[in-house]
C-alpha cells in the first residue's frame, strides 16, 4: 500500500500545474466569456419580461379603451334612438293635430252644408206651399168660377 500511495503523491504533484491550469481557465473564461453571456441573457430575459410586461398593459389599457368606445357607442346610439323616438312622437302628435283640425273643418263644412240645406228646404218648402197654395186659388176659381157661356147663361158646362 506504501507504493500506491507514493504513486499518487507523485501523481499529485505532477498534476498541481494541470489543476493550477485549468482553475485559471475557469476563472479566465468566467470572467471573459461566461459571466458577459450570463449579463447577455439576464438582460435579455429583463427586457423580454418586461416587453411581455409592458405588452400587457398596454392590451389592458386597449381594452379598456375599447371599452370606453363600446360604452360611447352604445350612449351615442341610445341618444340616436331617443332622438328618433322622440321625432317619431312629434310627428305622429303633428299628424294627429292635423287629423283633428280636418275632421274640425270637415264637421264645420258638413255643418254649414246642413244648415244651407235645412234653409234651402224650409225655402223650397215655402215657395212650395205658396205655389200650392196659388195653384189651389186658380184651382178652385177655374173650378167654381161661372164660366159665361155664349148663351148669356152662367153656369157650369157639362
Amino acid at each position: 500500500m506504501g507504493e500506491i500511495a507514493n504513486q499518487l503523491g507523485q501523481l499529485l504533484v505532477q498534476s498541481i500545474p494541470t489543476i493550477v491550469f485549468v482553475l485559471f481557465l475557469v476563472a479566465f473564461l468566467n470572467r471573459l466569456f461566461f459571466k458577459p453571456l450570463s449579463q447577455t441573457l439576464d438582460a435579455r430575459a429583463r427586457a423580454t419580461s418586461g416587453a411581455l410586461a409592458e405588452a400587457r398593459e398596454q392590451a389592458e389599457r386597449a381594452n379598456a379603451r375599447f371599452a370606453e368606445y363600446e360604452k360611447a357607442i352604445q350612449e351615442a346610439r341610445q341618444e340616436i334612438y331617443q332622438h328618433r323616438e322622440d321625432a317619431r312622437r312629434e310627428a305622429l302628435s303633428k299628424r294627429d293635430s292635423r287629423i283633428q283640425e280636418a275632421r274640425i273643418s270637415a264637421d264645420s263644412v258638413v255643418n254649414k252644408a246642413q244648415a244651407s240645406l235645412e234653409r234651402e228646404t224650409a225655402l223650397a218648402k215655402l215657395e212650395l206651399q205658396a205655389a200650392a197654395e196659388s195653384l189651389a186659388i186658380e184651382v178652385t176659381d177655374a173650378l167654381f168660377a161661372p164660366h159665361l157661356s155664349p148663351g148669356g147663361q152662367g153656369g157650369v158646362q157639362a
